[in-house]
C-alpha cells in the first residue's frame, strides 16, 4: 500500500515508525514531516489544510490511505474531501471534530448522553462570564471555546487570574478560537488520558497514557504542550477504565451516531479520576502528543492493522496484543518555552543512540543543515524507551538524553515521577 500521513511533529514521526514496520506498508510519505520523518519516509510540501490539495496529491501518487496526524486538517473538513473522492482515511469529519474544535459542543454532548463532566456555563458576553466568575470564586477553569494551539484553557486559581483570562479571551488574543467561552467548574484528582478507536458503531481501547504539562520538575511552572509521557497510566486501573468506557465514551459515540454525525477515527478522552471514578474534562480527535509516541511503541507495527480496520468500519473482533511493558517519553525543548524561543541551534550525538523496539528519538521540530540536525521548534524531541518496568522505561530513556549533545535545550529530569512512586 501507499500511505500517506499528515502532519510533522513527533506525533506523526511515531506514527510514521509504526506504520513503517507493517508488511502492509510499500511506500510512506509524509507531509511536511521533518528532518528525523525524512531518514524513513519521503516527505512531502503540501498544504494540509486544503482538501482539495491534499485530494489531488493522493491521486497524483496513487494513495491507498490517508492518516491525518494534527486536528486542524479535521476541523478543516480534510477527511470528509478524501472520503468524498473515494480515498481511504483514517479521522473524522469536520462536524464530528467538533468533539475537540467547539468546547461547548462537546458539552452539549455530554449533557445529551449523561455523560459525567464539570460543571459549566456558557457565555457570549465578557461582563456576563466575569459575573460568574465573581459568583463562583476559584479555582475555576476558563475554555476558549475553539481550537487555540493548546493555549485556549486556564486553570485559575484566582478570581483576578479567572477575570484577566475572560477579559483576554474576549479581547482578540486567540481570535476566533475565544468568540465563546466556556467556564467549568474546578475538578480535583489525577488526570489521565484514554486513547479508543472508533468506527462510527463499534469502539475499540488501544491504550491509556499520563503526560507532564508543567514545564518545571514536581509539574510547576506554566502549562505546556507536554514535556513527556508514559504508558499505560497506573491510575487508569481496570475499573476505572470500564466505567469511563461505559459511562463516558460508549454513551457519546452512540450521541454522535444518533445525530447523524457518527465519529470514526481515534477518540482521545482526557479524565480525571477521583476516589475510583473517572469524568471528562475533554476530547480531542487525534492522538495526543506526546501520548502517541509512547502508545505507539508499545504497538508497534499492529498500530496500522487497527487503524485501517477502523477507517474500514471492522473494528468488531479487532483486539489489541499488548506487551506486558511500559513506554516512557521525555520531550527536549528549545531553551525558553513555552516563551520565546530561539531556532537554528545544532544537535549532536543523535547518530550514535539506539534506534531498536525499545529505544527511539522521534523527531517534533528538526531540520537538517548542512549535514546535521538544528532546532526548529519549541518541543524538538522526543527521547523514547520501552522497559519491563516504569522505572527501567525511565532510566533508558534519560541514559539516552544525557547522550545528546545540544546546548540549546532542556527538558525535565522527573518524567514519570507519579506513576513509579505509586505503591
Amino acid at each position: 500500500m501507499n500511505i500517506l500521513i499528515l502532519g510533522g511533529g513527533g506525533r506523526e514521526h511515531a506514527l510514521a515508525w509504526a506504520v513503517k514496520q507493517n508488511p502492509k506498508c510499500d511506500r510512506l510519505i509524509v507531509a511536511p514531516g521533518n528532518a528525523g520523518i525524512a531518514m524513513l519516509a519521503e516527505c512531502a510540501d503540501l498544504d494540509i489544510l486544503d482538501g482539495a490539495a491534499v485530494v489531488g496529491f493522493a491521486e497524483e501518487n496513487a494513495v491507498d490511505f490517508v492518516l491525518v496526524g494534527p486536528e486542524a486538517p479535521l476541523a478543516a473538513g480534510v477527511a470528509d474531501a478524501l472520503r468524498a473522492a473515494g480515498v481511504a482515511v483514517f479521522g473524522p469529519s469536520a462536524a464530528a471534530a467538533r468533539l475537540e474544535a467547539s468546547k461547548a459542543f462537546t458539552k452539549d454532548i455530554c449533557d445529551a448522553c449523561g455523560a459525567p463532566t464539570a460543571g459549566y456555563a456558557r457565555f457570549t458576553d465578557r461582563a456576563a462570564a466575569q459575573d460568574h466568575v465573581r459568583a463562583q470564586g476559584a479555582p475555576i477553569v476558563v475554555k476558549a471555546d475553539g481550537l487555540a494551539a493548546g493555549k485556549g484553557v486556564v486553570v485559575a486559581m484566582t478570581v483576578a487570574e479567572a477575570l484577566a483570562a475572560v477579559a483576554d479571551m474576549f479581547g482578540g488574543s486567540l481570535g476566533a478560537a475565544g468568540t465563546e467561552v466556556v467556564i467549568e467548574e474546578f475538578m480535583d484528582g489525577e488526570e489521565a488520558s484514554l486513547f479508543v478507536l472508533c468506527d462510527g458503531k463499534d469502539v475499540l481501547p488501544i491504550g491509556t497514557a499520563q503526560d507532564h504539562k508543567r514545564v518545571g520538575d514536581g509539574d510547576t511552572g506554566p502549562n505546556t504542550g507536554g514535556m513527556g509521557a508514559y504508558s499505560p497510566a497506573p491510575v487508569l486501573t481496570e475499573a476505572v477504565l470500564a466505567q469511563a468506557m461505559e459511562e463516558i465514551v460508549k454513551p457519546t459515540v452512540a450521541e454522535m451516531a444518533r445525530r447523524g454525525t457518527p465519529f470514526q477515527g481515534v477518540l482521545y478522552a482526557g479524565l480525571m479520576i477521583r476516589d475510583g471514578r473517572a469524568r471528562l474534562v475533554e476530547y480531542n480527535v487525534r492522538f495526543g502528543d506526546p501520548e502517541c509516541q509512547v502508545i505507539m511503541m508499545r504497538l508497534g507495527a499492529q498500530a496500522f492493522d487497527l487503524i485501517q480496520a477502523c477507517a474500514e468500519g471492522r473494528l468488531s473482533g479487532m483486539s489489541v496484543n499488548w506487551a506486558e511493558d511500559h513506554a516512557l517519553t521525555v520531550v527536549m525543548a528549545a531553551n525558553g518555552y513555552p516563551g520565546s524561543y530561539a531556532k537554528g541551534s545544532q544537535i549532536r550525538g543523535l547518530e550514535e543512540l539506539p534506534e531498536d523496539s525499545a529505544h527511539m528519538v522521534f523527531h517534533a521540530g528538526t531540520a537538517a543543515r548542512d549535514g546535521s540536525f538544528i532546532a526548529a521548534g519549541g518541543r524538538v524531541l522526543n527521547v523514547t524507551a520501552r522497559g519491563a518496568t516504569l522505572a527501567e522505561a525511565q532510566a533508558r530513556a534519560y541514559a539516552m538524553v544525557d547522550r545528546i549533545d545540544w546546548p540549546g535545550g532542556f527538558c525535565r529530569r522527573d518524567i514519570g515521577w507519579r506513576g513509579i512512586g505509586r505503591p
